[in-house]
């Protein structure tokens, strides 16, 4: 028998469309039946790659005791949080309000009028552990409700207020200045893990932001920070040896057993962070992880449509991991007895294993130097063992397409393509960027979700932003026009919705939205960088292109807003930080004369795309669409090279080597 999530389109809140919980979508219906009839909001928001989701559902939801209290009580929500990111951040900070921590699976009590009063994450279903359990937990709150609505209702107003006080952001007078930015590496510095890599204990999170902002900015000795943390996920057990892809995080110091889900998030911008390290080192190993990673999401992740999938569950079969982890006996199965025992030397696959019953995580870091396999056996092996474990039952994958994820995707493909050039990037990315404007563009706006050949919800401020930067780094990598002239579309339509004209920054969500309690302003850099950074580094690097005065002012008016937040905490607005870096340094540009496919012009560019260069604008046109092109036309010579710094241009160049001179 189904509840009314029957008809969802979100593979997590199908996941749970046949419990005996009488589950309802979140809308006006679900919202009218708890005004109507006067019973509080049980609120549970989770996720389809979500470990603890499953556990809790399994647990507690599944069970007709839980359900029986929960039906008889409440009105029960399902919330997928990658749909309704701003339900998720504004119950979160309810959550870490009334508990002190956070997580999923989120689990919210609200009264009629959408107001937290009670708040928690997993619950058994009996008491356990120091944890209360969800039957009595349930019953109590019932009772609370019941007895004393009055003093439920009261609470949840004054929490109301207190998260929109939290919420508020009192602007800054100026531009924050330079100081902040070392600030913030000096706190990166001191939660350095030189031994293992990373900032801070475990669990051990990606930390692309900290290692985009090292390398831009950061001093030599810093710079062997960010590269000892690339290095080090990519050795153990969080980066997907066989299949390529990082995991969500480790559980330990040493990156060695991940949490197993695999995000298009994560991988995007990882993806970005060892492309980045390729271009400021040299180094091969970057560029490998980097294609690994970019080849993951297209063999695994890529939706036939040209769109990417949003996630790959941790579990199969009920296990967490199963999919991942071997043998020794598993390995030499697939791959022979010389070359299996060969191949767990070196990636560190034991009898008695370095995760649950006896199986290993492949990692490297644990392998003897005079074990390591040779490039091309190293490379064959992964491989073949790659094919044997895809015979295996795979995990769970969250088909759904978003917005603003596909925007990180799109950035990764067209980035990919520049750095490695591999036309299967350029190609990716451009499907994509047709996809999202083909099934995700209605009427002038941008909708967030698409499963199925269906198209829904209103996109947030993320979407819009996220896409436009990845259109400004398709452009960058194919100089199709049309790119930009629709970046330019979104952006205007993201001023017009979504920016604070009076005090600077971006609200997350529409005015107009009625099902929430008070509109926020994000700024704070998580897994995904916050909205007003993807708008304001999307915003500022599409200025330096059009030479639109508006689009610089709104990036600017974002950093303003959020500069005495910055200064407080620097190291929670490193994505931000990043953006205030390239509005202070002056931005190199780089402009070709030519055809972008002609050999000549493509010397040009390997010259440009070789180096780490951050904030650089590039534009290559044989006419004069765009300003930054105004009176430089290419001549019967060939292609020239423009290079300017600030104010100041060089003369024009020809040749790779003059043009390598100029951005030695």
């Amino acid at each position: 028998m189904s509840n009314q999530l029957a008809g969802s389109l979100s593979p997590y809140l199908l996941q749970h469309a046949h419990n005996p919980v009488d589950w309802h979508p979140w809308g006006a219906a679900a919202l009218a039946k708890a005004r109507t009839e006067q019973k509080p909001i049980f609120l549970s928001i989770g996720y389809s790659a979500c470990h603890w989701c499953h556990v809790m559902e399994r647990e507690s939801f599944e069970n007709p005791t839980v359900a029986g209290v929960l039906n008889a009580h409440f009105v029960s929500i399902k919330v997928d949080r990658e749909e309704r990111p701003d339900l998720d951040d504004l119950y979160m900070d309810a959550v870490q309000t009334l508990t002190g921590r956070g997580g999923w699976p989120m689990s919210v009590w609200l009264t009629p009028e959408l107001e937290p009063f009670y708040a928690g994450t997993y619950f058994p279903p009996e008491s356990r552990g120091g944890m209360p359990g969800f039957v009595p937990l349930l019953t109590r709150i019932a009772e609370v409700w019941r007895e004393d609505r009055a003093g439920v209702v009261g609470q949840a107003r004054a929490l109301a207020a207190e998260l929109q006080r939290q919420a508020a952001v009192e602007p800054g007078d100026g531009l924050p200045d330079a100081p902040v930015v070392d600030a913030a590496l000096q706190q990166l510095r001191q939660g350095f893990d030189a031994r293992w890599g990373g900032f801070g204990p475990a669990p051990k999170f990606p930390q692309q932001l900290a290692v985009e902002l090292i390398l831009a900015r950061g001093s030599v000795e810093d710079r062997a920070m960010a590269l000892r943390t690339l290095d080090a996920m990519w050795e153990g057990g969080m980066y997907d040896h066989l299949g390529g892809g990082f995991a969500r995080y480790s559980v330990d110091g040493q990156w060695l057993v991940p949490h197993f889900e695999k995000m298009l998030y994560d991988n995007a911008q990882l993806a970005c962070a060892y492309l980045t390290a390729f271009q400021a080192t040299g180094e091969p190993r970057y560029a490998q992880v980097a294609g690994e990673t970019l080849d993951y999401l297209l063999r695994d992740l890529r939706d036939p449509s040209g769109g990417f999938h949003s996630s790959e569950d941790a579990d199969s079969e009920g296990e967490e991991g199963k999919f991942y982890v071997f043998t020794p006996a598993e390995v030499r199965e697939a791959l022979g007895e010389v070359d299996g025992a060969r191949f767990c030397t070196a990636f560190g696959i034991t009898e008695q294993g370095n995760f649950e019953h006896g199986r290993s995580v492949v990692h490297r870091f644990s392998c003897p130097p005079r074990a390591r396999l040779a490039e091309e056996d190293d490379r064959a092996l992964r491989e073949q063992l790659r094919l044997w474990r895809d015979r295996r039952v795979r995990p769970g994958k969250d088909d759904k397409v978003l917005a603003a994820w596909n925007g990180l995707a799109l950035s990764a493909m067209a980035r990919g393509y520049q750095v490695l050039g591999d036309p299967r990037y350029l190609d990716a990315a451009q499907a994509c960027a047709g996809f999202l404007r083909r099934e995700l563009w209605r009427d002038g706006r941008l909708l967030r979700v698409w499963r199925q050949g269906q198209a829904h919800t209103p996109g947030f401020l993320e979407d819009s932003a996220a896409v436009v930067d990845g259109l400004v780094d398709l452009y960058e990598a194919g100089f199709d026009p049309a790119w930009l002239s629709w970046a330019e579309a979104l952006a205007e339509g993201l001023l017009a919705r979504f920016e604070d004209s009076a005090e600077g920054g971006f609200f997350s969500t529409e005015a107009d939205q009625a099902d929430l309690i008070f509109r926020q302003k994000p700024g704070f850099d998580n897994a995904v960088p916050g909205g007003n950074t993807l708008a304001a580094r999307a915003l500022l690097r599409l200025s330096r292109h059009l030479q639109r005065e508006e689009f610089r002012l709104a990036a600017e008016g974002a950093l303003r807003c959020f500069g005495p937040w910055m200064q407080r905490a620097p190291r929670a607005f490193l994505g931000l930080l990043g953006v205030l870096d390239l509005a202070l340094r002056e931005p190199v540009e780089v402009a070709i004369s030519g055809d972008p496919g002609s050999p000549a012009v493509r010397a040009l560019l390997a010259e440009v795309h070789c180096r780490h260069l951050p904030g650089r604008v590039l534009s290559v046109s044989e006419d004069q669409l765009l300003p930054l092109r105004e009176d430089r036309a290419a001549s019967e010579e060939g292609p020239f090279a423009f290079v300017c710094r600030g104010r100041t241009c060089a003369r024009p160049v020809t040749s790779p080597v003059e043009l390598a001179a100029l951005l030695a």
